[in-house]
């Protein structure tokens, strides 16, 4: 079976992170449909912490400031070429991570 070498964007944030009133999130999402990724799933995650400290989940439906992942599976070049946009909106509030991947 052949894989293809590919990338996958890893971006971890909080739900309630913003910028100019815009939640981080949708942002980010903006910026890989523009710089023509073909697709991005965010994942909610159900409780974690990290520098800032620990997220916290209401379980009656509110959620406040639950980690979320954004995940990017594409070619090099193309992530390279959003990257720096999306660099600025996590600055330090968050993680990315880049790893090679193998597409089946």
């Amino acid at each position: 079976m052949r894989t293809q070498k590919m990338w996958s964007l890893v971006i971890r944030i909080k739900k309630n992170d913003t910028v100019q009133g815009k939640r981080v999130h949708i942002l980010i999402l903006d910026i890989l449909k523009k710089g023509a990724i073909l697709g991005a799933t965010v994942w909610a995650g159900v409780g974690g912490y990290g520098r800032r400290g620990e997220s916290t989940i209401h379980v009656e439906g509110i959620s406040v400031n639950m980690p979320l992942v954004i995940e990017v599976i594409a070619d090099l070049e193309k992530i390279e070429k959003v990257l720096p946009d999306i660099k600025k909106l996590v600055d330090d509030n968050g993680l990315i991570t880049l790893h090679e991947v193998g597409v089946v």
